[in-house]
């Protein structure tokens, strides 16, 4: 496996451990814009695209007031309620030393990424960060995936693009990266059939020693 040499993540449920907080939000925006609030299941199942792709499908002529709304009950909880993933500090801290070029790709609104971000102390970690509505277009537009690695001079393989969905794997391969699955798939996701992953690791953990091995053939006597 050839090592990387710029490495581009996901934020929500890649890095940072947001489902709750998604959830609540949402139930609390539906039940205000009289829809039937989804369940946890389905929240996961569903979430995947920027506000302004998924709430015009969801509340027609109404979704800016549902995007206010949502956005409003968001930012009343996530900075008390979020929390990294495990590893995934440890994980920043490695790629940083080991001098990748990183940074993160996300759905979420590109000022509330970035305050997550300076809430756990990680700006440091990360050349560049691009959330909703930052480029002209969301991902899994490869223009989202451009404005990250604007200037870093890298591209195609030598990217590799680390997510948990398979809209992240749809991103990766439009932009020509490579498409890094971590965690757990959810197998109902048809999305994987038309864009199946590169690489799979099964952590954050696993992933972190593949890095190592790659970018140090000797410590795993393979490359």
């Amino acid at each position: 496996m050839a090592a990387p040499r710029a490495l581009v993540f996901d934020w929500d449920n890649t890095l940072v451990d947001s489902w709750a907080i998604i959830h609540e939000a949402l139930a609390l925006t539906f039940t205000a814009m009289d829809h039937v609030p989804w369940t946890l299941d389905e929240t996961k199942a569903r979430v995947r695209h920027s506000l302004r792709e998924a709430f015009p499908k969801l509340f027609g002529e109404r979704w800016e007031d549902a995007r206010k709304l949502y956005l409003d009950h968001f930012t009343a909880i996530h900075l008390a309620k979020m929390a990294p993933v495990a590893g995934a500090r440890e994980l920043l801290e490695g790629v940083n030393a080991a001098g990748f070029y990183s940074g993160v790709l996300s759905n979420k609104t590109g000022r509330i990424l970035r305050r997550e971000v300076e809430h756990l102390g990680w700006g440091s970690y990360f050349a560049r960060l691009v959330g909703a509505g930052d480029a002209s277009a969301d991902k899994p537009d490869p223009v989202a995936m451009a404005a990250v690695l604007e200037g870093s001079g890298f591209a195609g393989a030598d990217v590799w693009y680390v997510g948990d969905t398979a809209l992240d794997m749809e991103c990766a391969a439009r932009a020509g990266c490579v498409g890094v699955l971590l965690g757990e798939a959810d197998a109902a996701d048809q999305g994987f059939a038309q864009f199946p992953p590169g690489l799979r690791f099964a952590s954050i953990a696993e992933l972190a020693r593949a890095l190592t091995a790659a970018a140090d053939p000797s410590s795993s006597g393979t490359r």
